[in-house]
C-alpha cells in the first residue's frame, strides 16, 4: 500500500525568466546538475475513508440522534392562541390546547422529552415569585394535562423564579440584592408542586447557591424519590438569552445577573459547579449555553460520568434563522453542523428549538 512520489526541485538561480520550472537550464531530456530528485514515502491516505457517502457514514465519530433532543416550549394562559415569538421565528407561545397538539407531534416524531416555560400575566408577577407554586398555575396544569394526553413524553420543568417575578430577576430582591436562601425556600416550593403534578424531571435554572440539595431533600421527603433533577449547573451571564426573555416577557427590570450567573471567562469554575450539584444530588447536569462553550461542555464530559446536558440557547437560535432568512447560509446544514458540534464536544443531550425540524431531518 505504499507510494512513491518523485519530486523535481529546481535550483531557483538557475531558472530563466519566462520559462516553465520543468525547461528551465534544459537543452536536453537529461537532468541538470542543478537539479536533485527527492523520494517521499508515506503509508497513510486518509482521504481513502473519505471516498463515498456510504464510506463516511460508517467511520463517522459521532452521531446526532432524533433520542438527543429536548423540545423547548412556551406556554400561555388563554385558548386558541399560537402567537410567534418575534425575534425567534418558527418559535410560538401556545395556549395549553394548541400545546398537546404540538407534544403529540413531537412524541410522534421521537422526541422523547420536552421543557415547559411559562408566559406568566404581568398581575400574577411579585418579587416572592408566589404564583411558582401555586398547585393550580399554568405549569402544574399543563403538566397534568401532557401527562394524561401524551403519557410517556418526559416532562422537564423549569425551577426559576424570574417568569414569576416583577423585578424580573431569578431570586427575591432587598435592596437592590438577590437574596440567596430565601429563594431557595421559594424554589423547594415551586420544585415540590411540579412534582406533584406529574414532572418526570425538575430544572433549577436560578444559579442560587444550594438548591439542589434543598430541592433533593424535599422531593425525597415528600416521596418523590423518582422525580429527577436536571441542573443547570454551569450557567454563564451570556448575552445570547435574549430571545429567550423576550418570548416569556422575563427580562430584569434592574442590572444584570452576574451576580448569580457564571461569568462567561471562567473555566475552572464551571467545575467547581458541576461538583458541587452531583454531591448535592443532580442527575444530569447542564452547560448554558452551548455553542460558546463547548470547552465547557467538553471539560465537564471529561470530568463526571453523568449524563451532560447542552442548551442550544435562544440566541443561537434566532442567529441561525436571520442568517438563513438572509440566504446567507443553508440553513438545515447549518444546523445539523452546529447541534454535532456540541455532541462531539461531549452533550449527551442537547435542548434546542430545531428539536423537531431535527427530527424531521434524521427521518
Amino acid at each position: 500500500m505504499t507510494f512513491t512520489e518523485s519530486l523535481t526541485l529546481e535550483n531557483p538561480t538557475t531558472a530563466s525568466p519566462g520559462l516553465p520550472p520543468q525547461t528551465a537550464g534544459q537543452t536536453t531530456g537529461q537532468t541538470t546538475p542543478d537539479q536533485t530528485t527527492t523520494t517521499t514515502t508515506t503509508t497513510m491516505r486518509p482521504r481513502r475513508l473519505r471516498r463515498t457517502e456510504t464510506l463516511r457514514r460508517m467511520v463517522r465519530e459521532h452521531h446526532l440522534q432524533v433520542e438527543d433532543l429536548i423540545y423547548p416550549l412556551f406556554v400561555t394562559e388563554g385558548e386558541g392562541q399560537r402567537e410567534e415569538v418575534p425575534s425567534m421565528p418558527g418559535c410560538y407561545r401556545y395556549t395549553l390546547d394548541l400545546l398537546l397538539a404540538e407534544v403529540q407531534q413531537a412524541y410522534q416524531l421521537g422526541i422523547g422529552a420536552i421543557a415547559l416555560f411559562p408566559l406568566i400575566p404581568h398581575h400574577q408577577k411579585d418579587n416572592a415569585g408566589t404564583e411558582s407554586y401555586n398547585p393550580n398555575g399554568l405549569i402544574p396544569r399543563t403538566v397534568r394535562a401532557i401527562k394524561q394526553a401524551v403519557p410517556d413524553i418526559l416532562v422537564i420543568t423549569d425551577v426559576a423564579l424570574d417568569p414569576y417575578s416583577s423585578e424580573g430577576h431569578d431570586g427575591i430582591v432587598q435592596d437592590g440584592q438577590i437574596l440567596n436562601d430565601e429563594t431557595v425556600a421559594v424554589l423547594v416550593k415551586q420544585a415540590l408542586v411540579q412534582a406533584e403534578a406529574g414532572a418526570d424531571f425538575v430544572a433549577p435554572s436560578d444559579m442560587m447557591d444550594g438548591r439542589v440539595g434543598a430541592i433533593r431533600q424535599a422531593l425525597d421527603a415528600q416521596g418523590w424519590i423518582n422525580v429527577g433533577i436536571l441542573a443547570y449547573s454551569a450557567k454563564y451571564a451570556s448575552a445570547y438569552y435574549g430571545p429567550f426573555r423576550d418570548a416569556l416577557d422575563s427580562a430584569p427590570k434592574f442590572g444584570d445577573k452576574k451576580t448569580y450567573q457564571m461569568d462567561a471567562a471562567n473555566a475552572k469554575e464551571a467545575i467547581k459547579e458541576v461538583d458541587l450539584d452531583i454531591a448535592e444530588g443532580a442527575d444530569i447536569v447542564m452547560v448554558k449555553p452551548a455553542l460558546a462553550y463547548l470547552d465547557i461542555i467538553c471539560r465537564v464530559k471529561h470530568h463526571t460520568n453523568l449524563p451532560v446536558a447542552a442548551y442550544n440557547v435562544s440566541g443561537e437560535y434566532a442567529m441561525i434563522k436571520a442568517a438563513a432568512a438572509q440566504g446567507w447560509i443553508d440553513e438545515k446544514k447549518v444546523i445539523l453542523e452546529t447541534l454535532t458540534s456540541m455532541k462531539r464536544a461531549g452533550a449527551d443531550l442537547i435542548l434546542t428549538y430545531f428539536a423537531k425540524d431535527v427530527a424531521l431531518m434524521l427521518k
